[in-house]
C-alpha cells in the first residue's frame, strides 16, 4: 500500500467492516467505492477519501439509497485528518445513455467528517433498463475533489434491477462437515530453496507467503513466490516446479496466466507518490511490458479474449490494463470501467453481497439470470464467482466467533445444484480474493498450514 495513504486506509477498513458487520473489510474492497481526491499542486497537499456501497442489483420495490462517507486528509509528510467542509454532488439517469440530472443530496449529522445520502426517485430506480450514477465531492477549504466511480460521466455506475430471480436461502452452515478434495495436485514447504515457497512474518501480523496462484487448462499449476521474487510451476504429476524469476517488488500480489503462457503480476503496493502496476512477463519470465494503474486495485482476472482486467479499488469497477498484448493507459482504463466482469458469450457477471444476502445476475443488454441467495449464518466475503455454463459457481466464507470455513454453491435454474464445505486453510496471508481458482468443471483451493504451501483439486458434479 502507497505509504502516505496506509493511515487513511487504516480508517477506510473501519468504516467497512463497521457498515458491512464483518471484520473482513479488505475483502470487501471488492464489492465497495472508495475514492481518492485529484489533488491540487500545492503543500501541504489535501486530499478526500470516500466509501460507497454501490446498489448494483436491485429488487422490484425496494428504496434505493446512495450513501457516500468522506473525510478529509493533509499529507505534510505524515497523514494527518483535518476538518471536512465537503459538498456532495450525486448525478443519474435512467439506463446507460442520454443525459444526467443532479439528485437532491443530504447530509446526515453526527458523522465525524461527511456521511451523505441520495435518494434515488422511484422513477429512475424503477426502470426497467436500470440507471446510472457517478458522485463528486468537494471540500470547500481546500478546493480538493474526488469523483466517484473516477470515470465520471464517460463511465458511471451501473445499477440494474434483478427482475425474476431465483430465490434461495441457505440452512445454517455447519461446521466440521467437509469434502474431502479429489486431489492434492501441489505441496511444497516453507523456505527459499528449490521447490519451496518463501514466507514473511511481520510484527504483529499474520505471516504472508505465496500470494496467489493460476492453473491452465492443461492442470499446471503457477504459484506466485513474491517473497523469492518467482513464480514456481509445476506441471501435470510434476514431483518439482519449474523456478521462473520474475521482477516483482516482492510484496502481496495477484498472478493470471494466459492460454500462451504470458504470466501477469498485479502489484498492490506502490512507492510514495505513485500507482501500483501490472506487470505481464512471458512464459520463462522475461519482462514484456508494466501498465501503470490509474488507481489502487485488488484482482486481476483475465477476460475470456484474454485481455488483464483489474477491480480498481477507488472506482469499484472493472478495467481494462492490458489490451491486445499492450499495456492501456490510464484514460482508457478509467472509460472502460463497468460494474461487472466479463465471463464470455457477450455477458458480464455482477455480483453484490449485502450483509448476509448475495445477489447474483449473468447480464447481456438486460439481466439473463439472475439469483437471490440468503443465508441464517454470517457471510463473510465473496471469494471466488465465475460463470460455469448457464450456471454460476461462488465460494463464500461462512464465518462464526470462533471459526470459519468457504462454502461453495452452483446456482442454476432451480436453485442449488451443488453445495458443499472445504477448510478454509488459510494460515498465511494471501492477496484477499485468491484463493480459489475454477478451470473448466474443476476448482482449485490455494491452501496453507504452518509446514508449507498446498493446492487442491475439487472435480465438480456439473458438467
Amino acid at each position: 500500500m502507497d505509504g502516505r495513504r496506509s493511515r487513511s486506509s487504516r480508517r477506510l477498513a473501519t468504516i467497512l467492516g463497521a457498515a458491512a458487520g464483518t471484520a473482513c473489510a479488505v475483502a470487501l474492497a471488492a464489492i465497495t467505492d472508495t475514492g481518492t481526491a485529484q489533488q491540487p499542486a500545492a503543500s501541504p497537499e489535501p486530499w478526500i477519501e470516500a466509501t460507497h456501497l454501490p446498489p448494483l442489483l436491485t429488487a422490484a420495490g425496494e428504496p434505493v439509497e446512495l450513501r457516500y462517507d468522506a473525510f478529509c486528509v493533509v499529507d505534510d509528510g505524515v497523514d494527518v485528518d483535518m476538518p471536512c467542509d465537503v459538498q456532495a454532488s450525486v448525478y443519474a439517469r435512467r439506463g446507460a445513455a442520454g443525459r444526467f440530472e443532479e439528485l437532491a443530496v443530504r447530509e446526515e449529522l453526527g458523522s465525524p467528517d461527511g456521511r451523505f445520502v441520495a435518494p434515488v426517485p422511484p422513477s429512475l430506480a424503477g426502470s426497467p433498463s436500470g440507471f446510472s450514477y457517478y458522485a463528486v465531492l468537494r471540500d470547500r477549504r481546500t478546493g480538493a475533489t474526488t469523483t466517484l466511480p473516477a470515470g465520471g460521466a464517460v463511465a458511471p455506475q451501473r445499477s440494474r434491477p434483478l427482475g425474476r430471480a431465483v430465490e434461495i436461502s441457505l440452512e445454517p452452515h455447519r461446521f466440521g462437515e467437509l469434502r474431502r478434495a479429489s486431489a492434492r495436485v501441489v505441496e511444497a514447504p516453507w523456505g527459499a530453496g528449490p521447490g519451496a515457497v518463501g514466507l514473511e512474518h511481520g510484527r504483529s501480523l499474520p505471516p504472508t507467503g505465496g500470494s496467489s496462484f493460476d492453473v491452465a487448462s492443461d492442470g499446471t499449476v503457477h504459484v506466485l513466490d513474491e517473497a523469492n521474487r518467482r513464480v514456481l510451476r509445476w506441471a501435470p504429476r510434476a514431483s518439482r516446479p519449474d523456478e521462473l524469476p520474475v521482477a516483482v517488488n516482492g510484496t502481496i500480489a495477484d498472478l493470471a496466466v494466459g492460454h500462451d503462457g504470458t504470466m501477469y503480476v498485479l502489484e498492490t503496493t506502490a512507492e510514495l507518490g505513485e500507482a501500483p502496476t501490472l506487470r505481464a512477463f512471458e512464459a520463462r519470465g522475461r519482462p514484456i511490458g508494466a501498465s501503470r494503474l490509474a488507481e489502487r486495485a485488488s484482482q486481476l482476472r483475465l477476460a475470456p479474449h484474454g485481455d488483464a482486467e483489474v477491480l480498481q479499488e477507488p472506482s469499484g469497477q472493472w478495467m481494462s490494463a492490458y489490451e491486445h498484448g499492450r499495456p492501456t493507459g490510464r484514460e482508457r482504463q478509467l472509460a472502460s470501467g463497468r460494474s461487472g466482469r466479463a465471463v464470455g458469450g457477450g455477458r458480464e457477471l455482477v455480483v453484490l453481497r449485502k450483509d448476509d444476502e448475495i445477489r447474483v445476475a449473468l447480464v447481456g443488454d438486460g439481466v439473463s439470470q439472475a439469483w437471490r441467495v440468503t443465508s441464517p449464518s454470517p457471510i463473510a466475503e465473496v471469494q471466488l464467482a465465475e460463470a460455469l455454463g448457464r450456471n454460476v459457481l461462488l465460494v463464500v466464507r461462512a464465518y462464526s466467533d470462533t471459526q470459519d470455513e468457504f462454502r461453495v454453491l452452483v446456482l442454476g435454474a432451480r436453485g442449488v445444484v451443488e453445495s458443499f464445505s472445504v477448510a478454509s486453510a488459510d494460515w498465511a496471508e494471501t492477496a484477499p480474493l485468491s484463493r480459489f481458482r475454477l478451470r473448466g468443471s474443476v476448482l482449485y483451493q490455494l491452501g496453507s498450514t504452518p509446514r508449507g504451501l498446498f493446492v487442491d483439486r475439487f472435480d465438480l458434479e456439473v458438467r
